[in-house]
């Protein structure tokens, strides 16, 4: 009965995000769709710093926190220069601060990278929804990255769960198997490739196999990535925000990795 009521209240929490997400996908301008996923980013960066920092770390949280906002924001205004100088003086004020705390009982250089990392792996990686919408025909290449991530972590969580037997790699996420991997990457590319099929007819079909089938793989590594780090720190869940998800970076980690590999294919690849 726990398992039954589990996987309704994981169905009930993933409708109503789908619909939401949907609604702001089709009816929000580009601005009103940053700030979406500044809130999302700010959300997300807010669990991290629970899982890194755990209790206290007052500086470098704020610090976090603020690249949540500015990141996304750069990527609005679309400056490549603007964004870089935004990094690189990102990385001086962290380690700036961090030189201005030092005491004899606080002396560890670790909470500078935890910082420079979480910018560069949260604000960074899930702005580029922003820059996939600001492309021709935007909202499609954005339901893309979804059709993919949704597609293939369904089909994957079925065909673990009846035909998984050989685990992934089990020290950083016991539940993954190697048949629910097969079928994640299987249902990825059939659900890319129909995706592209009727709604991108003028591009070749087969970007969109490669699209879904190296975006599934992609995907799947930015799962395990996000557990390798909730692992690193005893945590099974990033929070428990989402019922029956766990927290949003448990939603987000495989389309942090995804929305920059689909952007920068389309852009160097597809053209």
């Amino acid at each position: 009965m726990a398992i039954k009521n589990s996987n309704l209240q994981r169905w009930l929490t993933g409708i109503v995000l789908a619909v939401a997400i949907l609604l702001i996908i089709f009816l929000a301008p580009l601005e009103l769709l940053t700030v979406v996923v500044a809130l999302l980013i700010i959300v997300a960066v807010w669990e991290y710093n629970g899982i890194v920092f755990g209790p206290g770390f007052l500086k470098e949280k704020i610090e976090s926190l603020a690249f949540a906002i500015l990141v996304p924001g750069f990527m609005y205004m679309g400056n490549a220069q603007l964004l870089v100088a935004l990094l690189v003086f990102a990385v001086m004020v962290v380690f700036i601060v961090f030189l201005w705390k030092v005491n004899e009982n606080s002396f560890d250089v670790s909470s500078v990278t935890k910082v420079i990392f979480g910018m560069l792996y949260i604000p960074l990686l899930t702005s580029h929804f922003i820059l996939l919408r600001k492309l021709d025909s935007g909202i499609y290449w954005i339901l893309l990255v979804l059709v993919v991530g949704i597609a293939g972590d369904t089909v994957a969580m079925y065909v673990g769960k009846s035909l998984g037997k050989r685990k992934l790699i089990p020290l950083v996420s016991p539940g993954k198997t190697v048949e629910g991997t097969i079928g994640l990457m299987i249902g990825g590319t059939i659900a890319a490739t129909l995706f592209g099929y009727f709604l991108f007819r003028e591009i070749f079909i087969f970007h969109f196999l490669i699209i879904g089938l190296v975006g599934s793989i992609i995907g799947q590594l930015g799962d395990l990535c996000e557990s390798a780090i909730k692992r690193n720190y005893g945590r099974k869940d990033a929070s428990s925000l989402l019922p029956g998800h766990g927290g949003l970076m448990d939603r987000l980690d495989s389309l942090i990795f995804l929305a920059p590999f689909v952007y920068y294919y389309r852009i160097f690849v597809i053209g």
